[in-house]
């Protein structure tokens, strides 16, 4: 059997088929799932299965649904799906739920996204740890068996997701979106369907080879065939989706990138120009422009680790309207505080639309610092590569919150390793571009002593 612990990450379970993870380790993670629900839930429940459009997704899918089979409990299928479409899912049946997908790894990779009943989280603070021991015991098949039935909501979802934002004025306007052969392609036509804007899909198809280019739009290099259609078209925005569309990043009528950080910036403004005073989380890589948008409309802002599980009990705890992660995961508590790709596509959209000019300009008043944006190490060893630079910036504003965070006034950066790769991941913001320069030079020559 394939190892279990090698590929039980912080959030998510995620490696290479059939090597890492296979169907005989899905269905034991799926008897392991249940055992864990029953546990923790003391009720008769199901479990909502959903999948992406991965070669190996529907043979691992139907290994996991068996396993949960095994233990007694019943199995809705909801077939292909997104990421969110199966969060929906689990809030609307409130049933717990399991997603097969590796987002926006490369093909040979696949994986598995857990969640309590109400999209509530399964990280390794929440429950992962947990079912990891029992998946090491190799639980049996009981002698009383769970049933199986397949449910459609793709249009329930595509209802839910348009509820989520006035559409009695919305203007028309053109849009391009690059789904990357990934899941965006099945839930983006019938949410548009349903909206007065004009929109174009590249790579609509569902192909788990990703033929055209990887499902991973974190990487501007995969988003150049969008900026050039963007331009071709003078579309007014180009949405970039991963594989399970749980994510999406903006372009802007330029065709230039937008970041996380003002996309959370803009969101948050929007929302709490509505509903003013409310809490919003943003994790510690956004840009200061965050919580300096959230302070202005008179909301409570609350900084957090990296990461769905952490942000998610956090907004459970905070009763927070809205999450946003620079990493491109944007999270809404009328979305049982589930992240969403196209729901924050539909707040931009909105709000562009009632602006009546281009989306450059919409950003223009978040736009008051320069980044880095994320930059990559190999190290030997990342703790004491950590703790080297930590020592030589000791004097200044240190916190360690999720990894190393130092604040040096008109700079700051936030250092940590990464939750899936052996590397350090670098963050730097300045007030200004040479600035920031200057830093990159400086953290990037200490790291290499």
């Amino acid at each position: 059997m394939a190892k279990a612990e090698n590929v039980f990450k912080a959030y998510d379970i995620r490696g290479i088929f059939p090597e890492e993870v296979n169907e005989e380790l899905f269905r034991n993670i799926g008897r392991s799932f249940s055992i864990f629900i029953k546990n923790k839930m003391q009720r008769n429940t199901s479990v909502i299965v959903g999948r992406d459009m991965r070669n190996s997704s529907e043979s691992l899918a139907d290994a996991f649904a068996a396993g949960v089979m095994d233990q007694g409990l019943n199995v809705v299928d909801i077939g292909l799906a997104s990421t969110d479409m199966c969060y929906f899912a689990s809030g609307d049946f409130d049933f717990p739920a399991a997603m097969v997908t590796a987002s926006h790894n490369p093909a040979e990779y696949n994986g598995l996204k857990m969640c309590m009943n109400q999209a509530r989280p399964v990280g390794q603070d929440s429950g992962l740890k947990e079912i990891l021991q029992i998946v090491n015991t190799s639980p049996q098949r009981q002698a009383e068996t769970g049933s199986i039935e397949t449910v459609d909501v793709l249009d329930d979802f595509a209802t839910h997701v348009c509820s989520t934002i006035d559409t009695s004025n919305l203007s028309g306007l053109k849009v391009v979106a690059d789904t990357a052969n990934g899941m965006g392609g099945l839930i983006l036509p019938p949410v548009f369907s349903k909206l007065p804007f004009e929109l174009e899909i590249l790579f609509p198809e569902l192909d788990g080879n990703f033929p055209n280019h990887p499902a991973d739009p974190l990487q501007q290099e995969n988003q150049e065939y969008l900026r050039q259609r963007v331009l071709e078209a003078s579309a007014d925005v180009g949405l970039a989706f991963d594989g399970d569309a749980d994510r999406v990043f903006l372009l802007d009528e330029r065709g230039k990138p937008v970041s996380g950080s003002l996309t959370t910036a803009l969101i948050a403004d929007q929302i709490l120009e509505e509903r003013p005073g409310e809490s919003v989380i943003y994790n510690l890589i956004c840009s200061k422009v965050v919580p300096e948008v959230i302070h202005e409309h008179g909301g409570t802002g609350i900084r957090s680790r990296v990461g769905h599980s952490f942000i998610k009990q956090l907004m459970e705890k905070h009763d927070a309207i809205f999450a946003g992660e620079h990493s491109g995961h944007y999270y809404f508590r009328e979305n049982y505080r589930a992240d969403s790709g196209v729901i924050a596509a539909l707040v931009v959209l909105k709000a562009l639309s009632q602006h009546q000019g281009k989306l450059s300009e919409l950003l223009e008043p978040f736009n008051r610092y320069e980044s880095s944006g994320e930059l990559n190490f190999s190290v030997p060893d990342v703790d004491v590569s950590i703790n080297q630079i930590a020592e030589h910036y000791k004097i200044s504003i240190v916190d360690w919150l999720d990894g190393l965070t130092v604040d040096l006034g008109d700079w700051w950066f936030n250092l940590r390793p990464s939750n899936t790769e052996p590397l350090l991941r670098l963050n730097i913001e300045a007030n200004n571009n040479k600035i920031c320069a200057q830093a990159i030079e400086e953290v990037r020559t200490l790291l290499s002593q």
